[in-house]
């Protein structure tokens, strides 16, 4: 019996191995575009570019295009904010947020996101703020760290057998402008003329 999941995308190359792992626990995912904290955007479009690959016709996928409130608004009082720290918790919070409002239209009752996979991230505080987010919206949260049993390097790997553009910083204004594109935070490797 398949269940409906919809899972918040942060990036195509991050959501290879859970669109293959959630399939062969038997979910039926739609993926979720938030695209409001990527910066600039030409990036944008790029990455959801490489969503759109990646889905191929094969998965539905949600683009948001309603933001509440404005991602920059929200996280310009913590732009000094070191990555890691106050600033990154309120994007997850805001992705979630927006990905649970699309669950609630689309009828859709359990929540899941992309963003355990990468190494870089507090797995622990995303699976809270997802658990958390899920209730409010009277839908539940599937708890993962895909990272584990090499889901990262397993994501490379499919990324680069698809041929999926891979960015090479998390995505907003205040990681570029701390010359953090420099770091690869996907795992992966970015194409001529990214960062």
């Amino acid at each position: 019996m398949e269940h409906r999941l919809l899972l918040h995308a942060c990036c195509a190359p991050d959501a290879t191995v859970p669109l293959a792992d959630l399939a062969e626990e038997g979910y039926a995912v739609t993926l979720y575009w938030y695209g409001a904290n990527i910066h600039p955007a030409g990036e944008e479009e790029k990455r959801k570019g490489a969503l759109g690959s990646l889905a191929a016709g094969r998965v539905p996928v949600i683009v948001e295009n309603l933001f509440i409130p404005s991602w920059m608004e929200a996280a310009a009082p913590l732009g000094a904010e070191p990555e890691g720290g106050k600033r990154c918790a309120l994007c997850f919070r805001l992705q979630l947020e927006g990905a649970a409002r699309a669950a609630v239209r689309e009828g859709i009752q359990r929540l899941c996101t992309t963003l355990t996979i990468s190494p870089h991230k507090d797995a622990a505080l995303i699976n809270a703020i997802g658990e958390e987010t899920a209730r409010s919206f009277g839908l539940r949260w599937l708890p993962r760290v895909f990272r584990k049993q090499n889901g990262f390097v397993r994501s490379v790997a499919m990324s680069k057998e698809l041929g999926l553009y891979r960015q090479s910083y998390c995505g907003c204004i205040f990681s570029l402008r701390r010359g953090e594109a420099h770091e690869s935070v996907s795992g992966g490797e970015t194409s001529p003329g990214s960062a």
